[in-house]
């Protein structure tokens, strides 16, 4: 067939459409879009998949195509394209609330807090009961998204509800997710004191006193509101047994979560704090009989089957840690749980066709968690080198989440261990010009530098810099002890890496502590150090490497 010929077909469609009344070719080019989505979600391009249904309900006048286009780009995450999508829903379906609220909370994920607000204070207008009941329940959909951004929707929102209990609890709640504390802490106050016996505003106002870092106070405040009631409030208990258990108080937790069951015993949320804590505390038997129990309830079934993942992981069990993770599809343990699951398939199990399978039909299940999917994948066929496989999804993971410098920093880690140095700090310079505040990219490229090169001025310079941001990181101040030895002050380094180890007892912190103490000629020390961070990591490599080097005649 000659080029012309091939092209004839595709002529003749156009010039058939071009003749067809606006309206019906409106709807002919939706379909081709609807078709191209299908196509390019078969093949795993999410972004061109939301962007066709996209151009198809801009184009057609059904909902059904708007819908789909909008909980597609919704469930993706690519906001922008969801957005438009949702407002060709709204025009639509104008008294629909699902319509709506995808639009409010998509607004909201983009950012524009101000149309996000227009459309939120519409859903307050419809509907049963009082408006600053609806703003109440409308609470869990705008705590999903950015928790400024939240914070600062809810204020304009509950402004009209001065004297309601409900707004200014919803206000403390979404504060406390920003953590501004004290503003939570001071809405709280103000709606016990428009409803003095609603329990719930008076365990928020704990809480807030608990995240203002007034842990005595906040425990003592909830203790007194068991102890002054003849009947207690078990949602008291709770709350105090999760206090305790912040302030390392394990067994004062067990008091109280037993003395709900003892009252409750059909309380399923009291179980799986009993099986959390017995879990915390290693009594691995009586937290597996706890989460079997959960389970058999059906509710919680995410957090049961991860943690009985965990207890088969940690006795070795393989088959059946597998078979629990890859259940575990919702919550926020579902990627660790998957991306686990796939690991032990493809090192123990020296299966890796069938992780990969695996996490394909995960992401085929839950659209939401698609692209952390490709990460997953990433990752695990880097660490079986296969890296070109793996570069090309770090690159496409790029293209749909460009301002997510996580992805952009792994791609750059990566490249460091394909041994390709000049393009890792090409990568990690191009992420520092992106985001130049970021403690954790400024850290990146300086340890690169510090490890890896002999700029080490520029290396010291750039993880000061990043410790400014996040002076408490282990990671940065473990970096600027690395620099400091590979700049000969090797006494200033030790201090630097001591405080690290004690934050995070690390065998990469360990292996540089080894090797600062062997440049002080502390070699005793140095070796006492090596043997007892290698019965805690006896498979580390970083630790082999420094024995092979530094003590390659010792035993």
């Amino acid at each position: 067939m000659t080029p012309r010929d091939a092209i004839l077909p595709f002529v003749a469609a156009a010039l058939l459409v071009a003749a067809m009344p606006p309206a019906v070719a409106d709807e002919r080019s939706a379909s081709d879009h609807v078709l191209k989505a299908e196509v390019a979600l078969h093949g795993g391009d999410y972004l061109a998949a939301v962007r066709h249904y996209r151009k198809a309900a801009e184009l057609s006048d059904s909902v059904e195509i708007a819908q789909q286009a909008t909980r597609l780009g919704f469930d993706y995450g690519f906001t922008e394209d969801a957005v438009r999508a949702a407002k060709r829903w709204h025009v639509l379906e104008p008294d629909s609330d699902e319509a709506l609220l995808h639009l409010a909370q998509l607004q909201l994920r983009n950012g524009d807090v101000r149309a996000a607000r227009r459309s939120f204070a519409m859903l307050l207008e419809r509907g049963d009961g009082d408006p600053d009941e609806r703003l109440f329940r409308l609470m869990s959909f705008i705590t999903q998204e950015d928790a400024n951004d939240a914070d600062e929707l809810m204020r304009a929102l509950a402004q009209p509800y001065k004297d309601s209990a409900l707004a200014q609890y919803a206000m403390a709640a979404v504060a406390l997710q920003a953590d501004d504390a004290e503003f939570a802490r001071q809405a709280a106050q103000r709606a016990i004191e428009i409803e003095p016996d609603w329990m719930k505003a008076k365990l928020l106002y704990a809480r807030a006193l608990l995240v203002e870092g007034n842990v005595e106070k906040a425990i003592d405040y909830t203790a007194r509101l068991i102890g002054d009631n003849p009947f207690p409030d078990p949602d008291a208990r709770m709350e105090l047994a999760l206090m305790y258990m912040t302030a390392g108080e394990e067994d004062y937790a067990l008091s109280q979560v037993n003395q709900v069951l003892l009252e409750q015993p059909s309380r399923t949320d009291a179980l799986r704090m009993l099986a959390i804590i017995n879990f915390r505390q290693n009594n691995l038997d009586a937290a597996w009989d706890d989460f079997e129990d959960l389970l058999a309830s059906g509710d919680y079934t995410a957090d049961a089957l991860f943690y009985l993942a965990r207890i088969a992981d940690y006795r070795g069990e393989h088959d059946q840690a597998i078979r629990l993770y890859s259940q575990v599809l919702g919550g926020t343990n579902a990627v660790a749980s998957q991306r686990r699951a796939a690991q032990l398939l493809a090192w123990q199990k020296d299966d890796l066709d069938g992780a990969l399978e695996q996490l394909d039909k995960f992401a085929d299940q839950r659209r939401i968690f698609a692209v952390d999917v490709l990460l997953v994948k990433a990752g695990l066929l880097g660490s079986t080198g296969r890296h070109e496989e793996a570069l090309k999804l770090f690159d496409q993971a790029i293209e749909f989440r460009p301002d997510d410098e996580t992805v952009l920093l792994g791609r750059g880690e990566l490249l460091l261990t394909m041994g390709r140095l000049d393009d890792a700090i090409a990568v990690y310079r191009q992420a520092a010009k992106r985001w130049p505040d970021s403690a954790m990219t400024l850290n990146a490229l300086g340890y690169t530098l510090a490890d890896r090169t002999e700029e080490y001025r520029e290396a010291e310079k750039l993880i000061r810099k990043a410790l400014k941001y996040n002076p408490d990181s282990p990671a940065i101040i473990d970096s600027l002890g690395w620099v400091l030895h590979k700049r000969g002050k090797h006494e200033e380094a030790l201090v630097y890496l001591e405080q690290a180890y004690a934050g995070f007892p690390d065998p990469e912190v360990a292996a540089h502590i080894v090797e600062v103490l062997a440049a002080l000629d502390r070699r005793d020390e140095a070796l006492d150090r090596l043997l007892a961070a290698e019965e805690l990591d006896p498979e580390s490599k970083l630790l082999e490497d420094v024995r092979e080097r530094i003590f390659p005649q010792t035993p």
